[in-house]
């Protein structure tokens, strides 16, 4: 395991965001991102704390840490499983936070909290903005806020320096996505298909045409995610743009009924195949 970065400064300095600086660094070593995304709290608290940190040392660049919500309109089975499991055992702003502040302590990757706006207007958008920046935060994606009705939130992110980042579909027309570039910070996150979250075997017809003009249109850093589950999708998909974005296929292992310690190396086997693509030195 490498070690880990402590302590809240970064190579660029503390005057650069975590995920603007996490692309900088990639751009420079000619790789892609990876970015998983794991729902907090599922096994367990200290679980999630444990596999951030595994996720990190095997060379994931961003983290998207799942806050549960009981509607999770745009995910699959699994992560609406991981959500549920979570809200079970309990898990609100206050353990959410906790796990944020957890990871911050000993490592410095950029985490995105990932969430609905449901859930985050119930505790008060600028007030949980303000504490997910103390606890650590870099970033926000909630999937559900309309960008025509984000001004407020993107002016308190940029107060408080976390990237705002926004979705963009195979649907999304040429008028609003130049919306989209306009107003997201960090990065753009491009669905690879239209419908849910969940592992997927291949990429719509359209696929490689859309993203591409997409990638040509932006100056932010784009990434795929949404049914990216094999090492084979991760590399096809870094070919086109600047990273992929792997969850429900870390988020089932993470529901089975196994004990932590099998678990998290099953979760470290198939971490490492699907990194692997992203470390490639790529023109």
């Amino acid at each position: 395991m490498r070690p880990r970065r402590q302590g809240s400064a970064n190579r660029y300095g503390c005057g650069m965001n975590r995920i603007d600086a996490a692309f900088v660094r990639l751009k420079e070593k000619k790789q892609k991102a990876f970015i998983p995304y794991i729902g907090a709290g599922v096994p367990g608290i200290q679980e999630t704390v444990e596999l951030a940190l595994l996720l990190e040392s095997k060379g994931a660049d961003v983290l998207e840490l799942g806050y549960p919500f009981s509607d999770p309109m745009a995910d699959g089975l699994v992560n609406q499983a991981a959500a549920n499991r979570a809200l079970e055992k309990g898990v609100d702003d206050e353990a959410y936070l906790g796990m944020v502040k957890a990871i911050r302590a000993k490592s410095q990757i950029p985490i995105v909290v990932f969430s609905y706006l449901n859930p985050i207007f119930r505790l008060g958008l600028d007030d949980f903005a303000r504490r997910a920046k103390e606890a650590g935060a870099d970033g926000f994606l909630l999937v559900d806020m309309p960008v025509e009705e984000s001004s407020e939130f993107q002016e308190t992110c940029r107060k408080l320096d976390l990237r705002l980042i926004f979705l963009a579909a195979p649907t999304t027309t040429p008028a609003r996505l130049q919306r989209l570039l306009k107003e997201a910070s960090g990065f753009l996150y491009y669905i690879s298909r239209t419908g849910i979250t969940g592992e997927r075997d291949g990429f719509q017809a359209d696929f490689e045409e859309k993203l591409t003009a997409v990638k040509a249109a932006s100056k932010l850093p784009v990434v795929v995610g949404f049914g990216i589950s094999t090492p084979e999708q991760v590399n096809a998909v870094c070919g086109l743009c600047d990273g992929a974005v792997v969850g429900s296929a870390l988020v089932r292992r993470t529901l089975e009924n196994k004990p932590w310690p099998e678990m998290r190396t099953e979760i470290e086997v198939l971490a490492g195949r699907l990194i692997a693509p992203t470390k490639e030195v790529r023109a």
